[in-house]
């Protein structure tokens, strides 16, 4: 799978998917300030999963329509860095095929992809 790191997701959760062999680009490599919608775009020029903790991408794919190749929003606020990965991993063990062209939440315990 290819992947793009939003910067409110946070390092450790880029590494988890590099662990499990996946192709990880991080949008803090090009420009830490991009609009999401810019995010968004350039995921889907490359064909990546975008990885966020920035619940504005469900407006932009619901309600504003926008092209994507799967969003994943990890509801994560309070987690350390550690809990961020280990959960990561767990997501991708159990549910990576299914993340593909979907939008999907993790929020208390639960994974919900539509």
């Amino acid at each position: 799978m290819k992947v793009l790191i939003d910067v409110s997701a946070g390092f450790s959760i880029g590494v988890a998917f590099t662990e499990r062999g996946h192709d990880v680009l991080y949008v803090r490599d090009r420009d830490p300030c991009m609009a999401d919608v810019d995010i968004l775009r350039w995921a889907l020029s490359e064909q990546r999963m975008v990885v966020t903790q920035d619940k504005d991408f469900g407006e932009l794919v619901f309600r504003n329509k926008e092209q994507h190749c799967g969003v994943l929003l990890l509801r994560l606020e309070d987690a350390n860095a550690d809990k961020k990965h280990d959960i990561t991993l767990e997501i991708l063990d159990n549910y990576g095929d299914q993340l593909i062209d979907k939008y999907s939440v993790f929020q208390d315990n639960h994974l919900r992809i539509r």
